[in-house]
């Protein structure tokens, strides 16, 4: 009887996209593959090692699956991820109960990496960051009608707060024919919704094109069967092309939802953060986009509480905020990440007020969304259905305007036909709860 594996992968859809790889590899050597790592003979974990929240939480999965080690529930831990290429030196001393940690340039031996571990061997690799794969089989761990594609790893940017650039290693991008080739796959598979990540996906394919290269991808994608929507996320400012807004404008099946994170307004902040632009010039794109791009939902995240950051900047990233409305908003405190620029910074700032600023932009959020919601009734928009809640006795799902994950959602009655899981349908809504619309389906 093979040895069972069971995965966890914490933080990003990009580490998702890692796990998905894994598996299939851990699949193809022959590994029974589980859905629950607490239930297998070896557990591994896709550790996250962006923010210390993340960090914290890794280590809290890590410790729980210690504890079934040690009641001989389970035979061995791997720790693989973000986390493991960053501590790969006090991993192993500080978490004990680990078998074997794993930088992400050893994703690929991740099954000779099991063998090891069952014959009772303790391993520590970290080969070149390089050698992650970009493309591979995958076996697909979110719902069948959606799917994540990464088209490019690493990051160029060295934004001050950030340790991604260490983590991962320099930008670098897949060959185009590759991506399309798993977007025709996916799609064979059911996937009717595509979502597109990377670092940065605006900066795709500049390292092996000499150009941007998003916007052609993006037209080569809506030419495949059964893909129904495409969304884009991690799109920076300063890379949005006027040919990128055209696609987003004129291809019908790239959705009107732009994942901009912004972290600030403030000039003299930003380029503390290694970032470019200042209010003006970023009010004058979003103007632009949503001129240009009828319908848009703009996505942003801001960083609270930035090392120097005046309260008269604070007020000013507020009020910009505002004023634009932004339809999709997160904001988080600063997080002091060792070894970063911004962590050497003078005039770090206390912790509760960096919590209470990013409380106070949540809160103006909320209003937002409000707004936003009294806007969308009597109003009839495509919804991705998701599930039946027993609870409120309802289906629900995902409007264009909501990437899974981190957006909302929207719940609905029918009083005919029952939707089938993945069908995309017409929802007219009547109200809202917790800035979640409400309304019945279409027939």
């Amino acid at each position: 009887m093979p040895y069972t594996v069971g995965m966890v992968s914490l933080g990003c859809a990009k580490n998702r996209v890692d796990a998905e790889m894994m598996l299939y590899s851990l699949k193809q050597a022959g590994y029974k593959i589980v859905e629950e790592a607490a239930m297998a003979d070896v557990a591994i974990i896709n550790t996250c090692g962006f923010i210390e929240s993340a960090k914290q939480e890794s280590i809290d999965e890590i410790l729980e699956l210690a504890q079934l080690k040690k009641e001989g529930k389970i035979k061995a831990i791997i720790a693989t991820g973000c986390l493991a290429e960053r501590y790969r030196e006090q991993m192993m001393k500080e978490l004990y109960e680990i078998d074997a940690v794993v930088g992400i340039g050893a994703n690929k031996d991740i099954a000779d990496v099991v063998e090891k571990v069952l014959e009772k061997n303790k391993v520590e690799t970290f080969p070149d960051k390089r050698q992650l794969p970009l493309e591979g089989g995958r076996i697909q761990s979110t719902e069948f009608y959606y799917a994540y594609i990464k088209i490019a790893e690493g990051c160029d940017n060295h934004c001050t707060y950030c340790a991604i650039p260490m983590i991962r290693g320099a930008y670098r991008s897949r060959k185009l024919e590759s991506i399309l080739d798993e977007a025709k796959n996916l799609a064979l598979n059911g996937v009717k919704e595509l979502i597109i990540i990377a670092q940065d996906t605006t900066k795709y394919g500049i390292d092996i094109y000499g150009e941007y290269k998003l916007a052609a991808l993006l037209k080569e994608l809506c030419k495949i069967d059964g893909i129904e929507w495409i969304r884009v996320l991690y799109c920076y400012p300063e890379c949005i092309t006027d040919e990128l807004i055209e696609v987003f404008a004129n291809e019908e099946k790239v959705l009107k939802y732009i994942d901009m994170p912004l972290q600030h307004c403030d000039g003299a902040v930003l380029k503390r953060m290694n970032r470019k632009g200042n209010r003006e010039e970023l009010t004058a794109l979003i103007n632009k986009l949503r001129e240009r791009i009828p319908g848009i939902t703009l996505r942003t995240t801001f960083i609270a509480g930035f090392p120097g950051e005046t309260e008269e900047q604070f007020e000013q990233l507020a009020e910009f905020s505002r004023e634009i409305g932004f339809e999709r908003m997160g904001c988080f405190p600063y997080s002091q990440e060792e070894d970063t620029p911004a962590a050497k910074m003078p005039d770090q700032i206390d912790e509760d007020i960096k919590q209470q600023r990013a409380d106070i932009l949540m809160e103006q959020q909320q209003t937002v969304m409000e707004k936003l919601c009294e806007k969308l009734i009597d109003t009839q928009i495509d919804v991705i259905t998701e599930g039946f809640d027993r609870y409120a006795e309802c289906y629900f799902g995902r409007s264009k305007a909501d990437a899974p994950e981190v957006d909302g959602k929207v719940f609905f009655t029918t009083s005919g036909r029952k939707p089938s899981l993945g069908e995309i349908v017409k929802v007219k809504i009547t109200d809202f709860l917790d800035c979640d619309p409400i309304g019945e389906m279409v027939i």
